[in-house]
């Protein structure tokens, strides 16, 4: 996926065909890098409350999270 921020018309890639998978392997370390803070917190405190079964379903939503925040913070999503 692809987004362009309107300010200055910056595009950034921001997702690839393995986010799952990073999600998977690295949990709330991969949203914290993303710069996706919410859902870092939000992972690990599920993820501490059903003793780690979140960090199994989590990866499954992660285009779906990554496209909600960047169109929340304003970016348009560039379409091919």
């Amino acid at each position: 996926m692809k987004f362009k921020n309107p300010t200055n018309d910056y595009i950034e890639e921001v997702s690839d065909g393995f986010s799952w998978l990073w999600c998977f392997l690295f949990g709330p370390i991969y949203w914290a890098v993303k710069g996706v803070w919410r859902h870092a917190v939000v992972h690990l405190a599920l993820a501490v409350i059903t003793f780690g079964a979140a960090h199994f379903v989590y990866p499954f939503y992660t285009y779906r999270i990554i496209r909600n925040h960047y169109n929340r913070i304003g970016w348009t999503e560039i379409k091919f």
